[in-house]
Parts: structure tokens; C-alpha cells; sequence
């Protein structure tokens, strides 16, 4: 079973509850499957200040991670327009990955959570994908064939899946937001498949 890293940072559960969504896609490709992987969180200092193991959820990734799987979908929340400190952090660390190439022609997808709809989600996701291009990574985004795209109300961009969780913090998605996760999801990992099977 070859498997898609599904990395990501969230602070209240948006991205979360995303990255599930993208994860469920990713298992409807037949012969894929999804790897949950989070990040610590960090001090204002950049330093690490969780305990080496969360106390929930799924692990922390690791650089094997990276090696073992065939594609990765990235999430973080949106700080002012871009990805969040902790998420920065790790691929600030990847230096190793960059000098072997481990991710270098591997696919690779975004995604985002604000609490406001114009909360920055497209210049987040943009930059998300700037660090994966400097590691070589082929970037799967969604097409506007998925009608969700057009229908939409609250999150959903060409440039990757996203969330609106408003004022009060719903870390569900919607209806259309949770369509174009799965989506995503089922994108990357069809991607990844024929690119692995193709050598």
C-alpha cells in the first residue's frame, strides 16, 4: 500500500477536520492510503515547546515521513495572509530533504482554514506551495470541473482546498468545502499513483 503524507498545523481543529476530509479522498484512490502526520507547536523564540509526543491526534512527522510516502498534502491555518509559525518551522528544518531531492517529483497539495472569508486563504495556499517548489514538487490543485468551485459560498480555491470557520470558530466545513477536500484528496493520490507506477 503506498501511502500520501497528509502534514499539517491546526490551532483549533479547522484544519483538522480538513485534513480528515482530504484524508478520505486520498482513500478512495484504490491501492493509497493516508498518513496523518502535525507538527509542534513553537515559542515566539522558534523553538520547539511541545513534549516529543502529542497527547492526541496523530503523531509528529518525522523526516522518514517524507521519504516513505508518495506525495504530500499540506495544511495550515492562515496567519496574515500565510502559513502558520509551527508548519513554517518544520519546512524551515527540511534543509536535509532539499540537498537529497526526497521530495523532488513528488506531487504535492494545499490547504487552509481563516475565520474571516477574506482572511487571506488564496496568499496563504500560494505560499505554501513556494517551499514545495523549491524541493522540486509537482503542484495538483483543483479544477474548475468540480462544480463545488462555482458553487461555493464560504471556502474552496483552485489553488487547494480551504475553510471559512467565521467568527465563532466552526471547525467543521461545509457542504462545498468538504467536496472539494475529498476531491483534492482523490486528485493527489491519483497523481501520485500514476507517477509512482510510472518510475
Amino acid at each position: 500500500m503506498k501511502e500520501i503524507l497528509v502534514l499539517y498545523y491546526s490551532h483549533r481543529g479547522s484544519v483538522r477536520a480538513l485534513a480528515e476530509h482530504v484524508a478520505r479522498g486520498i482513500h478512495q484512490v484504490p491501492g493509497v492510503a493516508a498518513r496523518m502526520r502535525t507538527v509542534p507547536r513553537v515559542s515566539t523564540v522558534c523553538e520547539a515547546v511541545e513534549d516529543g509526543i502529542p497527547a492526541s491526534g496523530p503523531p509528529y512527522a518525522e523526516a522518514r515521513d517524507l521519504q516513505e510516502c508518495i506525495g504530500l498534502a499540506l495544511g495550515s491555518p492562515t496567519r496574515f495572509g500565510n502559513m502558520a509559525a509551527p508548519l513554517k518551522y518544520f519546512l524551515d528544518g527540511l534543509a536535509g530533504a532539499w540537498v537529497n531531492g526526497t521530495l523532488a517529483g513528488k506531487p504535492a497539495a494545499v490547504f487552509t482554514s481563516t475565520a474571516s472569508l477574506h482572511g487571506g486563504q488564496e496568499s496563504t495556499l500560494l505560499s505554501m506551495m513556494l517551499p514545495l517548489l523549491h524541493h522540486g514538487m509537482l503542484i495538483v490543485g483543483l479544477p474548475y470541473s468540480e462544480p463545488e468551485l462555482n458553487a461555493t459560498r464560504s471556502g474552496g480555491t483552485p489553488y487547494g482546498a480551504s475553510h471559512v470557520s467565521g467568527a465563532d470558530g466552526n471547525p467543521e466545513p461545509s457542504g462545498d468545502e468538504i467536496r472539494l477536500a475529498v476531491a483534492l484528496g482523490r486528485r493527489l493520490a491519483s497523481s501520485a499513483l500514476k507517477l509512482a507506477e510510472g518510475g
